[in-house]
């Protein structure tokens, strides 16, 4: 199972970036693929999934109305576009496949992907 994660960068605030996650390798007949973040001196935060059986999504607060999670199931990839960025959203982020139970949490899925970092600066 491979997860590549891309799409990070340096953006401006109120600035857009769109990440990837190609995943390769699971096979489950239902399963969720998460996006999370880590900011340095910071907890892991999940901040968004998307369900494979019914494209059901969910956020965080901190980013519902600024973030959307899509996926093309064609490509195995899911996008997380992120707008209205903020300096708080700086991390680096991951995108996780896996079948939990509580979609937010991290600790019930599977495989990561390596990480790409958001930085959010002016």
């Amino acid at each position: 199972v491979q997860l590549q994660a891309s799409g990070g960068g340096l953006v401006q605030p109120g600035g857009s970036l769109r990440l990837s996650c190609q995943v390769s390798g699971f096979n489950s007949m239902s399963y969720a693929i998460g996006w999370f973040r880590q900011a340095p001196g910071k907890e892991r935060q999940g901040i968004s999934y998307i369900k494979s059986s019914d494209g059901v999504t969910g956020y965080a607060n901190s980013v519902k109305g600024r973030f959307t999670i899509s996926r093309d199931s064609a490509e195995n990839t899911v996008y997380l576009q992120m707008n209205s960025l903020k300096p708080e959203d700086t991390a680096v982020y991951y995108c996780a496949v896996g079948c939990p139970t509580v979609p937010l949490l991290g600790n019930e899925y599977d495989y990561w992907g390596q990480g790409t970092l958001v930085t959010v600066s002016s």
